[in-house]
């Protein structure tokens, strides 16, 4: 069912993140500990998102790295993420829900502008069950979806509430009810940052994060030293790298 993770802190090698630690979001593609009946390996494309520092950074917003293979396969990707260095990382890598597309284009992060978002879950029912919701949105942000996807919807769905000027707390978790209330049972954690702030949910799935005084890591499952506190199912987390808040969300009746 996927996993991902993301970083705000002082800058550190995206291999830190990703390659290096123990039970790293690179040793939970084939070896994942909490997929809770969402599948047994995560194989089916991975993807990097960061914050150039430096000169890099003056052309502004996030750079990404996508693939649609394993991220055992990329023989390049143990040289690239040890040369990058960021204060600000989201690292997914995709379990492909059947009858989706299994493209490049369907995989997390998904960007725009200075935001970086993943989605980790699925929605039952697609696409049937969110063409109310689809009917809601211009018909310009449909066309200009990553992949037809679950994911992209969601994404849509929150690009739409920010672009209206509505709070990035605000906008992720009104999609998350939405989507819940027309399609029952969905899994709805997502990660949302523009390089400060981060805004993520547990909804069915697992998140736990590792803070230290300068820091925060997050992450759907424990990796490398630390000490990982999970966040309760039904939860909102904003944060930046120096503060953490979580507040539960309205679930079912």
């Amino acid at each position: 069912m996927c996993r991902h993770l993301a970083y705000l802190g002082p800058p550190v090698t995206l291999a830190s993140l990703v390659l290096d630690p123990g039970h790293s979001i690179y040793e939970q593609s084939w070896a994942p500990a909490d997929m809770r009946g969402g599948g047994s390996v995560n194989a089916d494309g991975f993807g990097l998102g960061w914050y150039p520092e430096g000169d890099a950074a003056v052309s502004g917003g996030p750079v990404r790295y996508r693939r649609n293979v394993p991220i055992w396969t990329d023989e390049n990707l143990p040289g690239l993420a040890g040369s990058i260095r960021s204060g600000a990382v989201v690292a997914a890598i995709r379990n492909g829900t059947v009858n989706m597309p299994y493209g490049q284009a369907a995989v997390a992060p998904f960007m725009l502008g200075d935001w970086l978002f993943s989605h980790n879950g699925r929605i039952p029912g697609w696409p049937e069950s969110t063409l109310k919701l689809a009917e809601r949105l211009p018909v310009a942000d449909l066309l200009e979806m990553d992949a037809p996807v679950d994911s992209a919807l969601l994404w849509a769905l929150i690009t739409n509430r920010l672009a209206e000027g509505i709070p990035p707390a605000d906008a992720v978790a009104a999609v998350v009810q939405e989507v819940e209330a027309a399609a029952p049972g969905s899994r709805l954690n997502v990660l949302l940052t523009d390089g400060e702030q981060l805004i993520a949910t547990t909804w069915t799935h697992s998140l736990h994060t590792r803070r230290t005084a300068d820091s925060l890591t997050v992450s759907s499952e424990p990796f490398g030293p630390g000490k990982w506190n999970e966040v309760p199912d039904r939860s909102l987390l904003v944060a930046t790298a120096t503060t953490l808040h979580i507040t539960p969300m309205e679930g079912p009746e």
